[in-house]
């Protein structure tokens, strides 16, 4: 059914479909109109769910961590500083081996405070262990909803659905939303192989001693490395029954003999590939390198694309402190251990909202072709870092 939503609504109207039992949330800009509708849909007896108020995302985690460790699926979104708040029951959700589902508005983190989108919320609790999948716009935002609960269900991880705050979450834009039964034929009724009964006792999360816990923590990286061919499995099931593609590792839109290659993830894409098509139109053979997988991190996948092309701009909405663009530093420890050779440029964009241009892209491309190297910070306002400092 074709409907135009806010990306919001939408999600929360995807979500409703996945038939959660539990829900619980503490409200954070721009994550809180998902689970106001979700919450007026329970009240008006339109989602069979219990919504549970928390004093915080911790507690909001922990409410979802408890339930699906019950038997039941459960949802929470949060954004930013929130997430942080939840990093410690996330570590916890992942360990226990619980398809919890969670959407991250993503948000910029303080300080300096800020509200506006980058992924620096979701890049700071990447080794958690949990599946990290990210939107385009807001039509893959339904999808990956959807999918997220199987591809949860089918590995027992939890999966973080990220899609950009204020530019996929408050936008309006036509979605078509499955009908209740597509999805129920879809998404079958959750059955976990455990679940805490007070009639068949059973301990959950145990003390794991020095002999124990390195086993446990790498069948925790087994599971989520092998959790690829699932989220691809899930993708073929999804387009067979949906009829459009949406979700898995990665997909390219380059010429086969492409002589630059842009890289990233989120709303971003579709500027890139508006300057993508540009610079071909003026002679460039550019292309574009989508990641909707994050984690696992896709690397045999993105090195095994376009294995002609000389080099890859990877523009980026994070930044590690002290190391660069993180998305950029996982594909150079891709192709070194497949020794694949190209060269990777790291461009830090976007960072707490900034526009990201077509113009910019082109400039940066121009400038790379010309044998310009990284990282690039697009956009730097050099008077304001020269009256304020660096430090």
């Amino acid at each position: 059914m074709w409907t135009v939503l806010e990306g919001s609504v939408a999600i929360a109207e995807a979500v409703r479909r996945c038939r959660p039992r539990v829900i619980s949330a503490y409200p954070i800009t721009p994550q809180t109109h998902i689970v106001e509708h979700l919450a007026r849909l329970a009240a008006d007896g339109e989602l069979d769910a219990e919504v549970v108020n928390v004093e915080s995302e911790h507690s909001a985690a922990s409410v979802v961590l408890g339930a699906v460790a019950t038997g039941v699926r459960a949802y929470t979104a949060t954004s930013s500083q929130g997430l942080l708040l939840m990093a410690e029951v996330l570590y916890n959700i992942a360990g226990l081996r619980l398809p919890v589902v969670l959407t991250c508005a993503n948000r910029a983190v303080s300080s300096p405070i800020n509200i506006w989108n980058d992924h620096q919320d979701a890049m700071a609790v990447r080794d958690s262990g949990w599946i990290q999948l990210f939107a385009e716009d807001n039509q893959e935002a339904v999808d990956l909803h959807i999918q997220a609960y199987r591809i949860a269900e089918l590995t027992r991880l939890p999966v973080m659905v990220n899609v950009d705050g204020f530019v996929l979450t408050h936008a309006y834009e036509p979605v078509d939303l499955p009908d209740q039964e597509e999805v129920d034929a879809f998404l079958p009724p959750f059955e976990p192989k455990v679940r805490l009964d007070p009639d068949h006792p059973l301990t959950l999360g145990m003390l794991a001693e020095p002999h124990v816990y390195m086993e446990a923590r790498y069948a925790l990286n087994e599971a989520v490395l092998g959790s690829k061919e699932v989220i691809l499995q899930v993708q073929r099931e999804f387009q067979e029954r949906f009829g459009r593609s949406s979700g898995g590792l990665i997909s390219v839109d380059a010429p086969e003999d492409a002589e630059i290659v842009f890289v990233a993830m989120g709303s971003v894409l579709g500027t890139i590939r508006e300057a993508a098509e540009s610079l071909r139109h003026r002679g460039i053979r550019a292309g574009v390198l989508k990641v909707t997988c994050f984690r696992p991190f896709p690397g045999e996948a993105i090195a095994s694309a376009l294995r002609g092309t000389p080099r890859f701009i990877v523009l980026e909405k994070a930044l590690s402190m002290g190391s660069g663009g993180i998305l950029a530093n996982e594909m150079r420890a891709a192709f070194y251990e497949r020794d694949r050779r190209a060269e990777i440029i790291s461009v830090i964009a976007g960072l707490g909202g900034r526009d990201v241009t077509v113009a910019q892209i082109e400039e940066v491309a121009q400038a790379v072709l010309q044998g310009e190297r990284g990282p690039v910070f697009l956009g730097l306002d050099q008077r304001l870092l020269a009256r304020e400092g660096t430090s």
